[in-house]
């Protein structure tokens, strides 16, 4: 279980995220809502390390993330979709991963990541990055320099990454952003197996409405830096706040219309 209790951080006068506190279980997509400047891309810079936070705590199992750095979060479990900066441009696709799968098997054994290590396990390396680039469709671009990747592969290459590094929690920041109509379903498809993964936690920020009612099993809404609303889809997308802060509707009183 991943969660938050009172995690608050402050700029100055400014709350940007107020005393939000949150579990999220092993087996569901929670999706994060909210109108911009509501704290969603914050909240999820807090618990990723991105962010210090001013008071509150974030854990991961029962232990205290709070203090820890990313990386140190990245070993304990935390997968931070599309923000990482250990893609390696130069390198291929095959070596990008292997590279993690060799990073997340060294700090398994509590050694230091060493890029120029020679390993007797090599093969077990390529193996296993084969592998999980074959979980992501993108096998046949194993040998490609990833700096020649598009937008989609590029994002594609990232969740692999994060499988390499045998994330528990998957974080999503509006994964589809920038995206053609041909990738965008791409990605989304990759979610939706991760999702079919019970012992996986997916946190989702998105504005697209269609892919929220789609993939989550859950929505939280955050207005102003504060949780105003949690629960299934049908529920949330309903309440008065949501249709005002979110959608930008007026309330649906009970007797108008047709």
């Amino acid at each position: 279980m991943l969660a938050t209790k009172d995690l608050t951080i402050r700029f100055g006068g400014h709350v940007a995220v107020n005393a939000v506190t949150c579990a999220f279980e092993p087996g569901t997509l929670t999706a994060i809502v909210g109108p911009n400047g509501a704290g969603k891309t914050t909240y999820f810079n807090l618990i990723s390390g991105q962010l210090k936070a001013s008071s509150g705590t974030v854990t991961l199992n029962g232990r205290d993330l709070t203090s820890a750095s990313v990386p140190e979060r990245t070993r304990a479990g935390l997968g931070r979709a599309f923000q990482l900066t250990n893609l390696f441009p130069n390198l291929t696709v095959l070596e990008n991963v292997r590279l993690a799968v060799q990073a997340t098997r060294e700090g398994r054994h509590g050694r230091g990541f060493n890029l120029w290590s020679i390993w007797s396990d090599h093969s077990a390396l390529i193996e296993r990055a084969e592998e999980i680039l074959d979980a992501v469709s993108m096998g046949e671009r194993r040998d490609a320099i990833v700096a020649s990747l598009s937008h989609g592969d590029q994002r594609k290459l990232e969740v692999a990454l994060l499988m390499a590094l045998e994330s528990q929690v998957f974080m999503f920041d509006e994964p589809t952003a920038g995206m053609s109509a041909d990738e965008a379903p791409v990605i989304l498809n990759l979610i939706r197996q991760l999702k079919a993964d019970r012992s996986k936690t997916i946190l989702l920020v998105e504005h697209k409405m269609d892919v929220v009612r789609e993939l989550a099993d859950r929505i939280i809404v955050l207005h102003n830096g504060s949780l105003v609303a949690d629960g299934d889809p049908a529920t949330v997308i309903a309440l008065p706040v949501v249709q005002e802060a979110y959608l930008g509707l007026a309330p649906v009183v009970q007797g108008e219309g047709a």
